[in-house]
């Protein structure tokens, strides 16, 4: 059925109204979104860390509450913490989350730039039909007639009733003929110019978005594995590489690129700015005039490095998803789910389904002994015991075990006939040849200290005698029994 164009036109109305740009300017609290979003973001800071910007919402909120904006009106300002205000943000497009430098940040939306970009015109001022927007209209139709020419001898004449225009100027400058604008006239081209300007952030935003939605895009088609795999990752791979051409937002963006990317261009934009902002006219401007006209070549360099960056992070991340794509494990994760999905639906079409225990913990699997060989067939068994008699040990030339640790029953025996308070050193130099070992030296202090000990200020030195015979001295604090020490030796 044919529509009316009254009819056309609601439908095209409604859908631009479904545009989170302009439903940004028409919700409930428009004017605290647009006045919170201009202070935290600015054209020098375009991503602010996502707790830097929770701190800075909060403080603003108080501060609008402390003047009483909301005092008579309790739909001027949102409920909620600033967390919860900017996650909502997120949610309905206005901000987008953003991983730079592992630090988590947030960045203004295109739709957002855009309703800023129309809240700063609309209540920065007068709009007027100027001589400037005039003739930047009219260049600009002049231009794209002088490009869409394809007859050679019309873009030469053309080209040639230009360069007379600029040698009678030139003439004219030669003869000190000058004819210097009014300083209105100078507004209102710096005026112009900030327009411009100002929708710049917007354009180079909705590059950058086109490009991380291709890329969101490109890894959802890689994991649906529709296609071969060596197709998907030929087309891929070279969509990674060219992400640029792969968008008429890219296309745009290369163009202006080649203009506008060099960085001596952007030395000599920032140049001339400067320039204009030294002559008399400037103080005509409104501060935040001269800022926003201060302020052209950062929002360039910015937008520039945004689109790059985007580009890069494309690239990166489809890249990883080709070589990390495994179709066999993806296909293994979603029939599972599916099987989940589906025992879930049964489940809940019973009648009485009854209450469901949540699991807690994941059970443990019970593996006993696992096997070490195939070969014998014979279950696992415990070794044989070890022989508790030593008669049939021999020993060769010389009883080895003479070297091994203290002597603790022959000296727990020792220490049982002592008197009470012994000195440790006398009673090691006492003690039989075979326990007055290095390591006998340090069982008896080891007995006497269970049972408490005294030291003193005085140095012992001890001769001890090792199993071979040859001996060796030690020397170490004065050390006393505190009390006897009763041992079974004793009874």
């Amino acid at each position: 059925m044919t529509r009316t164009r009254a009819e056309a036109a609601y439908l095209r109305s409604a859908t631009a109204f479904k545009n989170p740009t302009l439903d940004l300017l028409h919700g409930r609290f428009a004017p605290f979104v647009v006045a919170v979003l201009s202070v935290v973001f600015t054209p020098d800071r375009p991503a602010v860390a996502v707790a830097d910007a929770h701190v800075e919402v909060a403080e603003a909120i108080d501060e609008l509450r402390a003047a009483g904006i909301d005092t008579d009106d309790d739909r001027r300002i949102p409920a909620g913490t600033a967390r919860e205000i900017c996650r909502g943000w997120v949610r309905v497009g206005w901000l987008g989350l953003q991983i730079e430098d592992d630090v988590e940040v947030y960045r203004l939306s295109a739709h957002a730039v855009g309703a800023l970009e129309i809240a700063g015109r609309a209540g920065g001022g007068r709009a007027r039909v100027s001589r400037s927007r005039v003739r930047t209209l009219l260049d600009a139709v002049d231009r794209l007639a002088r490009d869409a020419e394809s007859d050679p001898a019309r873009r030469r004449e053309a080209l040639l009733e230009e360069r007379a225009a600029l040698d009678a100027e030139i003439a004219a400058l030669d003869e000190g003929v000058v004819e210097p604008l009014d300083d209105e006239h100078l507004l209102e081209e710096a005026e112009n110019v900030i327009h411009l300007a100002r929708e710049l952030p917007a354009d180079f935003s909705r590059v950058a978005e086109s490009i991380a939605a291709m890329q969101r895009d490109v890894v959802a088609e890689l994991r649906r594995d529709v296609r071969p795999t060596g197709e998907v990752l030929r087309e891929y791979l070279e969509r990674g590489r060219q992400v640029m051409q792969a968008t008429p937002e890219g296309w745009a963006f290369q163009g202006a690129l080649r203009l506008i990317g060099d960085p001596e261009h952007i030395d000599d934009l920032t140049d001339r700015v400067h320039a204009v902002l030294t002559q008399p006219f400037s103080r005509l401007m409104t501060p935040e005039q001269r800022g926003d006209l201060d302020a052209i070549a950062r929002r360039v360099e910015a937008g520039v490095q945004e689109v790059l960056t985007a580009q890069r992070r494309a690239s990166h991340v489809i890249t990883a998803q080709v070589r990390t794509h495994d179709p066999i494990r993806d296909r293994q994760v979603d029939d599972l789910l599916r099987s989940v999905m589906a025992g879930l639906h049964r489940w809940s079409q019973t009648r009485a389904p009854g209450r469901v225990e949540p699991v807690r913990t994941l059970p443990l699997a019970d593996i006993g002994h696992l096997r070490r060989s195939l070969s014998d067939v014979r279950p696992p068994g415990a070794p044989e015991p070890l022989a508790s008699g030593d008669d049939d040990v021999e020993f060769v030339d010389a009883d080895t075990r003479a070297w091994g640790g203290p002597h603790y029953a022959e000296l727990e025996a020792y220490v049982g006939g002592l008197d009470d308070g012994f000195d440790l050193a006398t009673a090691f130099a006492g003690a039989d040849a075979d326990t007055r070992r290095p390591v006998d030296l340090v069982g008896l202090l080891e007995i006497v200290h269970r049972d408490g000990l005294i030291e003193t200020d005085d140095v012992s030195v001890v001769e001890a005698v090792r199993p071979d015979g040859t001996t060796r001295r030690f020397a170490f604090g004065a050390v006393r029994a505190a009390r006897h020490t009763r041992t079974d030796a004793d009874d």
